[in-house]
């Protein structure tokens, strides 16, 4: 099937090939209109031809209707309409068939020539008629009355129709191709927003995620110490009042610690526009705390030591390399990578002793925290710290994050090791 482009083929709602019906109401009625005109000038053809002028009638009766078949063969169309040209009979087809041709996606050699064709044939019949009409003496011009009769007959059959066909073929195919550009944007807009939903469903996870990974490092390794402290305060409280008073003042301090950090961190959460909830701005200051200088870092871990020394844990401290400052986020990771793996001591080793060593290296950072095995099976249990298994878990991410290693296990010797290695840039 031939395409003309007049209808959008993709939805079909009329008879046969039409796509519509009003399409195939007004191919009729064309066809009609061009039946009766060749008809009509049927009768004179079949005076000049010597034959009966019903045969002429019913000759044109069929040339015309050829007409209605216009959307699906216009080249037929047209090519009936130049072999019936010698008998000064359709008009209307021709001019018709020719737009009609002229607005299809037909390669444009084949219009080309096609509309040559009938402008040939349309020239040289003008002209032969002309010239007889001159010669019975109908007409009384000058000799330049019948080329420009010819020439100007036959443009005017042609041209206008093929022009304006091409003409509404090209608007034609310019509409069908912004309007799939138009779908394919919104196809590619929809596609847009679905990613953006998922990548807003993603960040709103990575940010609890974060969240709570902060309030764990926050809390949970001064919670664990307090814990221990008050394990300690209840064994000795009878036996040694001093060191019982000692332990308390060790517990509110670290309670006190605990709130101070907890509350910088809430703070930092309703900083953001829109009040409590909406975190997707301040977590990126939670999640790093540093880029100000408000999150620890490993000036601190002497500190961090001696809060576990003062909690009854015995820690060896050894740092290799030249000391010196790496960016806030790496300085924090690697706190936290320590403070946790005391804190895991705390819980499940209590009384071991534990080895911290620091390595400052060229393009890189190690640490490692390594405890032996504790005294004690039981010893954890006078505390009893729970575990919520997320540290490791917590330490991991922050380490891979920034590009590094992260390896924890068990000794062979019966203790455990948490090790991490993070590029320094």
């Amino acid at each position: 099937m031939t395409t003309t482009g007049e209808e959008d083929t993709t939805a079909r709602g009329g008879p046969w090939w039409w796509a519509r019906r009003r399409s195939a109401v007004f191919d009729w009625c064309l066809a009609a209109v061009s039946a009766a005109e060749c008809a009509a000038e049927g009768v004179p053809f079949a005076w000049d031809a010597g034959i009966p002028a019903a045969a002429g009638v019913v000759f044109g009766l069929l040339a015309g209707s050829v007409l209605l078949v216009r959307r699906r063969w216009p080249i037929a169309v047209v090519l009936v309409s130049i072999a019936i040209t010698p008998a000064q009979m359709g008009y209307l087809m021709g001019i018709v068939g020719l737009y009609t041709l002229a607005a299809s996606e037909l390669p444009r050699r084949i219009i080309g020539s096609l509309a040559g064709m009938q402008l040939v044939g349309t020239l040289i019949v003008t002209f032969v008629r002309v010239r007889q009409s001159m010669g019975r003496g109908d007409l009384d011009l000058g000799d330049w009355f019948l080329p420009f009769a010819s020439i100007a007959t036959s443009l005017g059959l042609t041209a206008p129709p093929l022009l304006l066909g091409l003409y509404v073929g090209a608007r034609r195919r310019l509409m069908e191709s912004l309007r799939e550009r138009a779908d394919s944007l919104e196809r590619e807009l929809q596609l847009l927003a679905e990613r953006a939903e998922e990548r807003a469903e993603w960040a709103r996870g990575e940010e609890r995620t974060r969240i709570a990974r902060e309030m764990h490092d926050v809390v949970a390794h001064r919670v664990s110490l307090m814990v221990v402290h008050a394990a300690a305060l209840q064994a000795v409280a009878r036996k040694d009042p001093e060191k019982a008073v000692r332990n308390a003042a060790l517990v509110g301090d670290m309670g006190r610690q605990a709130l101070t950090e907890l509350r910088e961190m809430l703070g930092v959460l309703r900083s953001g526009d829109g009040g409590v909830g909406r975190v997707s701005v301040p977590v990126a200051a939670v999640s790093v705390g540093v880029e100000e200088g408000e999150g620890p870092c490993l000036s601190e871990l002497e500190e961090l030591i001696g809060q576990s020394a003062a909690a009854g844990m015995v820690v060896d401290l050894s740092v290799e390399g030249e000391v010196r400052s790496y960016g806030a986020e790496i300085e924090q990771t690697a706190y936290r990578v320590v403070q946790e793996a005391l804190t895991n001591v705390h819980k499940h080793a209590a009384g071991a002793k534990t080895h911290v060593r620091l390595a400052h290296r060229v393009a890189e950072i190690a640490m490692q925290v390594e405890n032996e095995p504790p005294p004690e099976v039981g010893s954890a249990s006078s505390a009893r710290l729970p575990s919520g298994g997320n540290g490791l878990v917590g330490m991991k991410e922050r380490v891979v994050a920034l590009g590094g290693v992260f390896v924890s296990g068990p000794t062979e010797a019966g203790g455990f090791r948490v090790s991490a290695v993070i590029p320094a840039a």
